[in-house]
């Protein structure tokens, strides 16, 4: 990579992190350091603390309670409370089964690569 690469690509980098809310000192015309290195630290791209695990958890968490509360509305207009609609029981009904077909999609994706990985020669 040669300094000009380099310094688009630390430009890209600072512009990317601020788009994500991260602020950085602007880029300066000579963003190289000695040993060819961006003078400007990059932090980390994904700040973020949290695991893939517990990312999952609480995917499937939302979707539990989305599939609880459209129970509920169901349950609740088919007791005759008037506070509830069909027209909402209709939509939490719809929103469930949104979240558990992509729940569902999402888990076989994830079979299908757990397979093709198993299947790879070592």
């Amino acid at each position: 990579m040669d300094i000009k690469s380099n310094s688009l690509y630390s430009q890209m980098q600072q512009m990317s992190l601020q788009a994500m809310g991260n602020k950085l000192p602007p880029v300066n015309g000579d963003a190289m350091g000695i040993n060819g290195i961006a003078g400007n630290s990059v932090g980390k791209i994904n700040d973020s603390s949290s695991s893939f695990g517990s990312m999952l958890t609480n995917a499937l968490n939302s979707v539990n309670e989305l599939q609880t509360e459209a129970g509920d509305k169901k349950r609740a207009f088919e007791m005759g409370d008037s506070n509830v609609t069909l027209a909402e029981v209709m939509i939490a009904s719809s929103k469930s089964g949104i979240a558990l077909d992509a729940t569902v999609q999402i888990r076989n994706k994830f079979v299908e690569a757990y397979k093709e990985i198993m299947s790879m020669p070592v």
